[in-house]
């Protein structure tokens, strides 16, 4: 996708508003996310600053290669954050995101590794016609699984339904249709992540923690389940993350496919 270079000064600008810092404290290397306290615990494991802009909160690790920034919830803010970091030099970017688990020998606490995402959230309509399938890039994936063999984490393999509807567990519609795509879980920026970051050449991965098994009986998630997952869950997640990617940064240095070319400088 050929860069226009107006578009690309208003994205940098864009960021920096967003962010509260300058485009050049962007490492090579980027994890997504969804929650601030991600960025917190970053920040505070590397004893960096957290910097915060009119949307943003993000955190850079120069030592690491590595920055992190929660871009809020969801699928509109999903394709602004790829569209206006698809014109920085970033080699590798993982989503570090949650879902609801909707298989029942699924455990909160388990990996889904998504290979692709139902487009429901309609965001990714302005990227693609209908027919083009939403897909995590390959590489990243083939990352995310390597590290998680090697960690011997617990993981399912699947598809995701992304949807912009909020406590759909209510709307018995919504339910059936939901069951009959035979999705493994459920979010709300999957889809729209993976069509811009292909639209954009953004080589962009995701590792879902499931949170909620949103289908059984009590399984919706509460104020009181959250807090348990961020407490339990948050410091291996995101240390995960950093790890695949220096693994598919070491996977890009030996040519293996899946990487868009723009990203294969060192």
């Amino acid at each position: 996708m050929e860069k226009n270079p107006q578009e690309a000064e208003i994205a940098r600008q864009t960021l920096e508003r967003y962010s509260g810092c300058s485009v050049s404290d962007f490492q090579s290397n980027l994890i997504l996310t969804n929650f601030p306290r991600y960025v917190d615990y970053f920040a505070k494991t590397r004893d960096v600053p957290v910097l915060e802009g009119s949307m943003f909160k993000v955190a850079h690790s120069a030592e690491e290669d590595v920055s992190i920034l929660d871009f809020k919830i969801g699928s509109p803010a999903a394709a602004l954050v790829v569209d206006i970091c698809s014109f920085l030099p970033i080699r590798a970017s993982i989503l570090l995101g949650m879902c609801g688990g909707l298989r029942r020998r699924y455990q909160v606490g388990d990996y889904l590794v998504p290979v692709a995402a139902i487009r429901g959230e309609g965001t990714s309509d302005s990227y693609f016609p209908p027919e083009v399938p939403a897909l995590a890039n390959f590489l990243m994936q083939r990352a995310v699984t390597g590290l998680l063999d090697l960690e011997q984490a617990a993981y399912h393999i699947g598809i995701c339904f992304t949807t912009n509807t909020r406590f759909w567990e209510f709307n018995e519609e919504f339910k059936t249709r939901l069951k009959l795509t035979k999705a493994q879980g459920i979010e709300m920026e999957c889809a729209t992540l993976f069509a811009a970051s292909y639209k954009r050449k953004f080589t962009l991965g995701a590792l879902l923690l499931i949170s909620d098994l949103p289908l059984n009986q009590d399984g919706i998630k509460t104020k009181e389940g959250s807090q348990k997952v961020f407490d339990t869950y948050t410091a291996d997640h995101v240390e995960k993350g950093v790890k695949i990617l220096k693994f598919a940064r070491e996977m890009q240095s030996k040519q293996i496919k899946g990487a868009y070319h723009r990203n294969k400088a060192f």
